[in-house]
């Protein structure tokens, strides 16, 4: 068993005061500083058996030890889970400000907190929770009544980690579908229920996964899910996704099989949705994560056939609306920055699309309600919004409160009044409420936040990355921030899958900025905040510009001040996490922190698990070309952990019901970590029970993981105390 090297900050530990230093205590009976990096030199990593598991791959044997720990239902790697938290949390436990971080969490997050209303049949609806609920609370009212709740999903478990996930209603409004996840897993239930009297009509669907509800009047609804896998539900591959339609009243056994399910068609992405006259099914299918067919069905008539629009998977495209025959699509075929076309049902094909809100040099996001479409752009990341009617005339610019993010405007095509919140990373978010015909918006309801923007700072720069391309990026702190590079910093990035970081409040955040700290996010290539051309920049044989952008970012905020290497954390998630373990292995000298959550840690095997082979239009795989395989390798976390060098400290997060991104790539990478790190900051990992990829977390183990992080954060980068006031 490896033991942890004393941490690199004893000369920064200021002495302890009150008893004796040799006491381990100081005045109010905690352990002093100096006590705590003693403790920390003691803890011992578990130890991981290697195995001699090698692969081939174009005549190249990689050695791949740890896979083991790939087989999620074993006790051996139930074992390692135990004894890795045993020894983080014990850890974790020394640092002295980790309770008052938590405590300050907890105060800021305890606010009441409401989503915008939205109206179904006699009710109006909407989210809530009172503060520090788990999950929001679904209340409703009838007129002027009193509000009731509606569903309380923190009552589906005793531990808060049974999530609601979709609610939608039938036509009507009189019957409820809603679908709910356990501990954390992708994997759903839908649930029945008569809106009315809340009475469940019939047993729930199961085995539903990456799924939509879309209702047909109020006699059935449309679902899609993969059958289920063999092996381990939480790991095994499921590539195979199709459409159902689910009648009222029928055992789940008898839902029809309306898409999918032919070997020689495989569709790993299958959704289905109605169009809101009841008169079209429209179904989208995808091989990737890039890219669709689409096809629709006139619903209006029972021998309808399935009318193909598009059937190749070289665009994004779906249906925005129709009105009667006339639909509306929008698309990135032909237009990198998306635009919206018209074209008759009765003879859909491309060459019959005309434009009707043409591309722009801004990337399009486009809704409609209230009877009018609205066109959302990114400028540089920020939001603009422009009304238009369905003859195609801009109608207004909707004036927005300042620079940041505008959620889009959308509902029924009747609703006179439409909701939007607005927000910026300083700005706790703002619901509007947007008179359609007049074009006015009016606060509806303001955040109760105890957080004080006027005392903050988000300016937005432009940096010039490795090959000289300007990336944009915001970055948020206490005003009167003195640049002496003495900061501690938080470089957050994504960078993936079309994926834009727009400005947005967050509570943990705010507590962060609180410390005096930055927070910093980049727009980097592989997001969709320019198009698909910055999209694709990323992919491939071109993802180590996504690397190299982040790791252009950190140089920028040293070089100016902002921070050094010594107050410098990088942190991301999922594809961010593999953001974070590749520069950390490539650029180990540039911070001292590094944070990487529920990462895709193992490129060379990531497509074998759950869905991952839809990943394949981002990252290529190892199976596709040996040059492809060879790109790959250089720059996988897993395999490019080098014996000899000295890591930044380093937090792991996963969960271990996580079926989107397998917690073994997590697993594995902090097992090459423990047995080559050679400097002497820690490498950790923090593994949640009962938990997935995030969606629908606690808000209980929010906050901790949000204290966790922040207080490993801090201790190593050597502050002893948080700031006062």
């Amino acid at each position: 068993m490896k033991k942890l090297p004393v941490l690199a900050v004893a000369g920064l530990l200021a002495a302890c005061s009150g008893e004796s230093p040799d006491s381990g205590k100081n005045a109010d009976g905690a352990q002093s500083s100096a006590a705590v990096t003693a403790e920390v030199a003691s803890i011992q990593y578990p130890q991981t058996r290697k195995d001699a598991v090698v692969d081939t791959y174009f005549d190249t044997e990689i050695a791949d030890p740890y896979r083991w720990l790939e087989d999620d239902r074993s006790a051996e790697t139930e074992a390692w889970v135990q004894a890795q938290n045993k020894v983080t949390f014990g850890y974790l436990d020394q640092i002295t400000y980790r309770e008052a971080l938590k405590q300050r969490l907890e105060e800021l997050w305890n606010y009441e907190k409401v989503g915008s209303p939205f109206k179904e049949g006699d009710y109006t609806y909407f989210y809530r929770n009172d503060g520090l609920q788990n999950q929001y609370v679904v209340w409703r009212k009838k007129g002027d009544g009193e509000a009731e709740i509606f569903l309380d999903p923190n009552t589906f478990s005793e531990d808060g980690t049974t999530s609601l996930s979709t609610l939608k209603f039938s036509k009507d409004g009189s019957i409820a579908a809603y679908s709910i996840s356990e501990g954390g897993s992708d994997w759903r239930k839908i649930i029945i229920i008569d809106a009315e009297s809340k009475k469940v009509l019939e047993q729930p669907l199961v085995d539903v996964k990456f799924s939509g509800i879309s209702w047909k009047g109020n006699e059935g609804f449309y679902y899609s899910s993969y059958d289920k896998p063999e092996g381990s539900e939480l790991s095994a591959k499921t590539d195979q996704h199709k459409l159902y339609y689910h009648e009222l009243g029928q055992p789940q056994s008898e839902d029809r099989l309306v898409f999918g399910g032919k070997p020689e068609e495989k569709r790993r992405y299958v959704s289905g949705s109605v169009t809101e006259d009841d008169r079209y099914l429209v179904i989208s299918g995808a091989t990737s994560t890039s890219g669709n067919d689409l096809y629709i069905r006139d619903l209006t008539r029972a021998d309808a056939p399935l009318v193909q629009i598009l059937g190749d998977f070289d665009s994004d495209t779906d249906v925005l609306d129709n009105r009667g025959s006339t639909l509306y699509l929008v698309t990135n075929r032909g237009a990198p920055n998306k635009k919206i076309v018209t074209v008759d049902a009765a003879n859909p094909a491309e060459e019959n699309w005309q434009d009707f809100i043409a591309e722009t040099d801004n990337v399009l996001t486009a809704s409609t309600g209230g009877g009018y479409m609205f066109a959302e752009y990114m400028v540089d990341a920020l939001s603009k919004v422009y009304q238009y009617d369905y003859d195609g005339k801009q109608v207004r610019e909707i004036a927005l409160p300042g620079p940041g993010s505008a959620s889009s405007l959308g509902g029924k095509r009747e609703d006179e009044t439409l909701y939007y919140s607005f927000t910026n990373y300083k700005t706790p978010a703002t619901i509007f409420a947007f008179d359609v015909s007049e074009g006015e918006s009016s606060v509806y309801r303001e955040s109760g936040a105890k957080f004080d923007p006027a005392a903050y700072e988000s300016r937005q720069v432009f940096y010039t990355s490795k090959d000289g391309t300007k990336v944009p990026m915001m970055i948020t702190y206490k005003k009167g921030l003195e640049l002496n590079g003495n900061n501690p910093t938080i470089l957050y990035g994504y960078g993936g899958f079309n994926i834009s970081l727009t400005p947005s409040f967050s509570i943990a955040n705010a507590v962060w900025l609180e410390q005096g700290g930055v927070y910093a996010v980049p727009n980097l290539r592989g997001g969709g905040e320019y198009g698909k051309r910055w999209h694709d920049a990323g992919t491939k044989l071109q993802k180590q510009n996504v690397f190299d952008d982040f790791i252009a970012a950190g140089e920028y905020l040293i070089e100016q001040g902002y921070t050094s290497s010594d107050y410098l954390a990088i942190r991301g998630g999922s594809n961010g996490g593999l953001l974070v373990g590749a520069v950390m292995t490539q650029r180990p000298d540039l911070v001292k922190v590094a944070l990487p959550a529920v990462g895709v840690m193992d490129m060379l095997r990531y497509h074998t698990f759950t869905a991952g082979a839809g990943w394949a239009y981002d990252y290529g795989t190892s199976e596709q070309s040996k040059e492809m395989f060879e790109y790959l390798l250089g720059y996988s976390p897993v395999h490019n952990v080098k014996a000899g060098t000295a890591y930044p400290a380093t937090m792991v997060t996963t969960a271990d019901h996580d079926d989107r991104v397998v917690p073994a790539h997590s697993f594995k990478f902090a097992a090459e970590l423990q047995a080559k790190q050679a400097g002497a900051a820690p490498t950790l990992i923090r593994i949640e029970t009962n938990a997935g990829h995030g969606a629908g977390t606690p808000v209980s183990k929010t906050i901790e993981q949000y204290a966790d992080l922040f207080s490993f954060t801090l201790f190593n980068m050597g502050v002893t105390e948080l700031p006062k006031g």
